[in-house]
């Protein structure tokens, strides 16, 4: 992969990650238009390095109250910061069970394959829809929310749905505030991410060649700024706007990546 064309896919994946508009979905019709030839394995490596890119820039932004839980934690209380660590381990599960024994079949959807982001678009467009008609509340995330907004999540492993898109809009569905809605959705992911990383690197399922050092790198530092810019933006858009307009974005695209796929 050229260095440019690396870049161009980190900011891609910097914005998008924390837009309802698909991430994983960009990067696939990305890779496309660009003409990337990468085998699925080394399409998923590149995919993995740019959300631990923004995993970091979420961090950065959330710093605050990533803190603020760590010190709630070592007071070993049942307290507000144990019950949300509690919920956002226990939000990973689904995914993490999906990783384990799905993961091979997810790696081949990995490759260019157009036509599966442009349906999955659509439905990411339907979820949007259907939480911007939903009723705001300002519920907080129980254990119960928690395992069903990580049901989404590991339903958005699949290019295409949106992993804040589905998360939030589950969320909102289930009544919870937007503001907790968009903070849990974007802390949740972190520790799945890095618990992948790792999981990749102790494996061995990482190997760096280094024709890729260079392209990787370019990429993560494009996502890391892209994604702090995104996330910083996305917590006031969240709040303030309408889910509608995203889902309004997705239909096109799906739509454009459904005539893409079907023409060639």
């Amino acid at each position: 992969m050229e260095i440019i064309d690396a870049i161009i896919l980190g900011i891609v994946q910097g914005l998008t990650e924390f837009l309802p508009v698909s991430s994983s979905g960009h990067l696939e019709l990305g890779k496309a238009i660009l003409g990337d030839a990468s085998i699925p394995e080394d399409s998923l490596l590149f995919t993995v390095v740019l959300h631990f890119a923004t995993a970091l820039s979420t961090l950065v932004v959330f710093r605050a109250d990533v803190l603020e839980i760590l010190k709630g934690l070592f007071s070993f209380k049942w307290n507000e910061e144990t019950q949300f660590s509690l919920k956002i381990i226990l939000s990973m599960f689904p995914a993490a069970l999906v990783g384990l024994f799905f993961e091979e079949r997810l790696e081949g959807l990995f490759g260019e394959n157009v036509l599966l982001v442009g349906y999955m678009l659509m439905i990411t467009a339907l979820l949007l829809y259907l939480a911007d008609r939903a009723k705001e509340t300002e519920k907080k995330v129980t254990f119960l929310n928690a395992f069903i907004i990580g049901v989404s999540q590991a339903i958005a492993i699949l290019p295409g749905i949106s992993r804040s898109g589905a998360t939030i809009s589950t969320s909102v569905l289930l009544g919870i505030d937007k503001s907790k809605a968009a903070r849990f959705s974007f802390l949740m992911v972190v520790p799945l991410i890095l618990g992948k990383m790792a999981k990749d690197l102790y494996g061995g399922q990482i190997d760096f060649q280094s024709a890729q050092i260079a392209s990787l790198g370019a990429g993560f530092i494009a996502a890391f700024i892209a994604g702090l810019f995104a996330c910083t933006w996305m917590i006031q858009l969240v709040r303030q706007s309408k889910l509608q307009y995203f889902a309004i974005y997705c239909f096109l695209v799906g739509l454009i990546a459904i005539g893409f796929g079907l023409w060639n």
